[in-house]
């Protein structure tokens, strides 16, 4: 499948993105700096689409996640849902790429803490492409 530049296009996200994003699945966040790489998990309805290039994702760890990002803030997350048609009849999954970084305080905090009152913080991802898998 073709990436979705979301930057550079100014797409809107499509409508089957956020039907999985809504899906009570895990989440995966991936980023390469370590060897081997970190690699962390969450659920897919914590994340709260902020607009067309901003998730906000709810942190209680991931220590091992932000420690890379201060390195090279690039990261993966993917998701899925076997509930969403996808492109080979049920089950629906996406690598969201982008770059991310970790807010303790702020609007954003803010809000994830009202919704989540265990975080400690908030990974803020600026997505670059959103590609379609299966």
């Amino acid at each position: 499948m073709e990436a979705t530049n979301f930057k550079e296009a100014g797409h809107q996200m499509e409508q089957e993105f956020l039907d999985v994003i809504k899906d009570q699945t895990p989440a995966t966040i991936i980023t390469i700096n370590a060897h081997p790489a970190s690699v962390v998990n969450t659920w897919s309805h914590y994340i709260n689409v902020v607009d067309d290039h901003t998730l906000l994702i709810p942190s209680a760890g991931m220590h091992s996640i932000e420690n890379d990002l201060t390195a090279d803030n690039h990261l993966t997350v993917t998701i899925g849902s076997y509930k969403v048609e996808g492109s080979q009849g049920m089950g629906r999954g996406y690598h969201i790429h982008g770059t991310g970084k970790f807010a303790t305080s702020g609007a954003n905090f803010d809000r994830m803490k009202q919704q989540f009152d265990w975080i400690r913080a908030v990974l803020v991802v600026t997505i670059d492409d959103i590609q379609q898998k299966i």
